[in-house]
């Protein structure tokens, strides 16, 4: 097996902190992609590519979950594996349109509020909300990305395709994984995923909301690890 290349890609309103402790505690040498510079996933997926050299495995969570795909639809050659964590490989829904359009017009016009603690308990499980530092974590990445990082990550989404045909053709290895409790992506679209691949592993983390990586860092840690020994 070629040498490759982790690359981490956060999802909406998040940055390099939602993969800090995997990156600590995997060996291998990786990157980390910021999502809020481009306006459409296909760009972000190309912007991406050549961020890096040779062989690379995407490890999106959520909207970077759309972009690994995209990466995976553009350049299947270039991956050696990947992960999705806590996302789907559906388009937007009307419903799910409608509010992001309604979202990113508020922003335009100086009512964005970033992640609030009232939106908290559709990002993190129960448990998860009684821990201070961890919505702390959460809000300091919203504010990091900002009005602008946001309309244009909302944007991006919005243009993003089905991917389920990707999936289909996909034989590299793939981790899919969702925390039973995440009410944004819950786990029938991970086992979705997971159904269409060829070469798929399905890891569902219990009581663990949609931010798996900052929720249970660890067990995240060690399905990339089981990954990266089936990439070998």
């Amino acid at each position: 097996m070629q040498p490759y290349t982790p690359i981490f890609i956060p999802g909406l309103l998040c940055n390099e902190l939602l993969f800090a402790k995997q990156r600590a505690a995997l060996p291998q040498k990786s990157q980390i992609f910021d999502t809020s510079r481009h306006g459409s996933i296909t760009e972000m997926a190309k912007a991406a590519l050549n961020e890096c050299e040779g062989l690379l495995v995407p490890i999106g969570l959520s909207m970077g979950g759309y972009v690994a795909l995209e990466i995976a639809r553009i350049a299947p050659d270039r991956v050696a594996g990947m992960a999705l964590l806590s996302t789907n490989a559906r388009e937007d829904s009307e419903g799910s349109r409608m509010q992001r359009l309604q979202a990113i017009e508020l922003a335009k016009y100086n009512g964005f509020q970033g992640v609030t603690r009232h939106l908290m308990p559709r990002l993190l499980s129960k448990t998860a909300l009684a821990d201070d530092s961890l919505v702390n974590d959460v809000l300091a990445m919203a504010a990091d990305i900002g009005r602008l990082g946001f309309v244009k990550q909302q944007t991006a989404i919005l243009g993003r395709r089905d991917q389920a045909d990707t999936l289909v053709d996909f034989t590299a290895p793939l981790l899919v994984l969702c925390g039973t409790q995440d009410v944004l992506t819950p786990p029938p679209l991970s086992a979705e995923m997971a159904n269409l691949a060829t070469d798929s592993a399905l890891c569902l983390l219990d009581n663990v909301g949609h931010l798996s990586s900052l929720e249970a860092p660890e067990a995240v840690t060690a399905a990339l690890q089981e990954l990266f020994k089936r990439i070998g």
